[in-house]
């Protein structure tokens, strides 16, 4: 009889995550006065339109973009603000413009993963049952007719996404997309007219300044001197409201960085680059400072270094992390943890709850001194419906696991405590984990979790070791001649990975 089942993918080696490349902090504007507040409207409002229309001008250039045309764009905008102003906007058009791109690519791959789904179940008979990794034909018939109306519209959204990729096309929202939608229907969203308007124009201004090295305070453009002065050049037709020399507005409340002040007065003090952005929270009405700058990658150890005494797997689910120390064998040590976070409520209330959570863990393995080792997950392609069907409860699981957001975080915060993060691949891990390792490290006081027995996989697959646990050979074979020796499977052995297959008969 043929073997039916599904052969296994290539799985890529661990490796050690990058550290962060750049920092930003942030902190509020306070006492402002009411002139202030003015004149950053009046900046905000100016500079917003002159972003609008360049990024028209650049969607427009489409693929016949150049240094050229770039350098045309920005001397139209010095005129009506400055060279550098124009400098920062015309890097973020183009910085908005190539993310569309990115963003449209992988639209069109998801349509195209979509399309042949449907295709393919479309071919087969009503009815007729597919098998482990294959999907079956559509179950009644009014549901193939429902599915084909359906691959009609994604085969005429895949057109019209490939015939504007192919001209350079993109359609860019300025001020966001949702917000922009939510205008039609302000009064579910707890809005009105005007609080939604003042919404959008915020979110439409751009005050916004890239940093210059070798520049007074690393910025020419929105100054903040090591005492906290702020300070901004104004655009040419606003120069009239300037309140200090050389056409510059100065603030009157200082700022203070709380976090990673010392790092930001030293850039500061020394005139290396720093960007700063100016944000009008309006929900909160409040006036925010971001600094950013970037950093030479952070000095990561070997593969070798960071398994050396052993290191912890950490398992992401939906509402916690699971987590259990191994030792250099492989073995799992202690018993497991769990750092449980709640993803519903707003955005803030989310990133909140996976940051606490991150820092328990992260406190945790410095205090052991561990390397952490994680999953390299990535759902993108795998939230389809054509792919997983009526299987909305798992669709919605995948889609609420905020792994990006999460990965990032961690290699972030794991860089400031100096732990290492070892990144792996997640191909079978949950199953093998559940199969070799969940019933062996169950007891009478402790129940172990198919998450808990993932965690122990991703740590061995980190430590460079087989999932698959050593099977011990028979008690008269424990001890002979040539030693202890054990049924470990090898390297090149196919099925490896599964259990030891019971022989009939008397063992001699």
């Amino acid at each position: 009889m043929a073997d039916q089942r599904k052969p296994l993918r290539t799985i890529d080696p661990p490796f050690v995550a990058l550290g962060p490349s750049g920092v930003a902090i942030r902190t509020r504007l306070k006492h402002l006065t009411a002139e202030d507040e003015k004149v950053l409207r009046a900046v905000g409002a100016h500079l917003g339109s002159l972003a609008s229309k360049d990024l028209k001008r650049r969607c427009a250039d489409g693929l016949d973009h150049s240094t050229d045309t770039w350098a045309r764009r920005k001397r139209s905008l010095t005129q009506e603000s400055s060279s550098r102003w124009a400098g920062s906007i015309t890097k973020a058009t183009h910085d908005q413009w190539a993310l569309s791109r990115r963003a449209q690519f992988a639209h069109i791959q998801s349509l195209e993963a979509g399309v042949r789904t449907i295709a393919h179940r479309l071919s087969l008979p009503v009815g007729e049952k597919g098998g482990k990794w294959t999907p079956g034909g559509y179950r009644t018939r009014q549901e193939w007719f429902a599915k084909t109306r359906r691959l009609h519209l994604l085969e005429e959204r895949l057109i019209r996404e490939r015939a504007d990729r192919e001209a350079g096309r993109v359609r860019v929202a300025r001020g966001g997309r949702d917000l922009l939608n939510t205008r039609h229907n302000v009064e579910a969203a707890g809005l009105t007219e005007a609080s939604w308007r003042e919404r959008w124009e915020a979110e439409r201004w751009f005050l916004a300044a890239d940093g210059e090295s070798g520049k007074r305070c690393g910025n020419e453009t929105i100054r903040v001197t090591p005492d906290g002065e702020v300070s901004l050049k104004l655009p040419a037709p606003l120069a009239h409201l300037a309140n200090a020399k050389h056409g510059r507005y100065v603030l009157a409340g200082a700022v203070a960085f709380h976090h990673r002040g010392d790092e930001w007065a030293d850039r500061v003090w020394a005139n290396r680059a720093v960007a700063y952005r100016i944000h009008d929270d309006v929900e909160r009405g409040r006036w925010y400072l971001t600094a950013s700058w970037t950093i030479p990658p952070a000095l990561t150890v070997s593969l070798a270094q960071a398994r050396s005494g052993g290191l912890i797997g950490v398992d992401t689910n939906t509402d916690h992390l699971a987590a259990w120390r191994l030792d250099a064998h492989g073995n799992p040590c202690g018993e497991p943890r769990r750092f449980l976070y709640d993803l519903s409520g707003n955005a803030q209330h989310r990133d909140a709850q996976v940051r606490h959570a991150l820092t328990r863990l992260l406190h945790w393995a410095a205090q052991r001194g561990l390397s952490i080792a994680i999953e390299d997950l990535d759902f993108q392609a795998e939230k389809t419906r054509e792919k997983h069907g009526r299987r909305k409860r798992f669709r919605k699981l995948i889609s609420g696991m905020p792994v990006s957001r999460l990965r990032a975080r961690l290699v972030s915060m794991a860089a400031e405590l100096g732990i290492t993060i070892v990144a792996v691949d997640p191909a079978y891990t949950s199953m093998w984990g559940a199969q070799h390792w969940q019933k062996s490290l169950t007891s009478k006081t402790r129940k172990t979790t198919r998450h808990d027995a993932a965690s122990v996989a991703i740590g061995r697959r980190a430590l460079g070791h087989r999932i698959r646990r050593r099977t011990a050979p028979p008690p008269q074979h424990q001890r002979d001649a040539a030693g202890h020796r054990t049924a470990q499977a090898g390297r090149g052995t196919r099925g490896r990975e599964e259990t030891r297959p019971r022989i009939p008969g008397p063992r001699t």
